[in-house]
């Protein structure tokens, strides 16, 4: 296996992109979204961390993430958040997905791609950057012609507080600087 490295700043804010095996559109099920949702909750419980930005789309996800001071450990609360995820949803949906050989001898469930995509937020341009990205990213895959159309992000959050205006979704892909955030 690659040994990847990782940031890891204590207290640090993050940027992560994690999907699905085989980008299956787990997310489109409304009962997938609640035991996501319900597992999240759960390890912020035990591994308390902020969730800055979250968009779900049907076979990924984008989130950034503000860990407490003293605290880098995100790789363990994402092992718990998929883990948790991977039991209950198994459970109560009786799926069955054939792992590979490999997933069977680490007991691994195949709902999810081993590995995610972890980025180290430099500053206050680089967050804003990736702010933008999460809450632009349904419309950039087609799921919607407009960010306020798409339910499962925070961007309806940052309407509320006034960062966002409702038509923000009408901006285009150049304007918030979409090549620079890696996917």
């Amino acid at each position: 296996m690659p040994n990847y490295r990782r940031a890891l700043i204590q207290g640090g804010s993050y940027f992560f992109t994690v999907v699905t095996h085989k980008r299956k559109p787990l997310f489109s099920d409304d009962s997938a979204r609640l035991f996501l949702r319900d597992a999240i909750s759960n390890v912020r419980i035990n591994y308390p961390f902020e969730i800055d930005a979250l968009c779900l789309l049907p076979d990924h996800l984008h989130t950034i993430w503000t860990l407490p001071d003293g605290d880098m450990n995100y790789s363990k609360r994402w092992r718990a958040i998929k883990g948790n995820f991977s039991r209950g949803y198994r459970k109560q949906t009786s799926r069955k997905i054939a792992p590979t050989i490999s997933r069977q001898n680490r007991g691994e469930v195949t709902f999810w791609q081993r590995c995610f995509w972890e980025h180290l937020i430099r500053d206050e341009r680089d967050y804003r950057r990736h702010f933008d990205y999460i809450h632009f990213n349904p419309v950039k895959h087609g799921y919607t012609e407009s960010v306020s159309d798409w339910p499962w992000s925070t961007f309806h959050r940052y309407v509320q507080k006034g960062i966002y205006p409702i038509d923000w979704g009408g901006v285009a892909e150049e304007k918030i600087d979409l090549e620079s955030v890696g996917e």
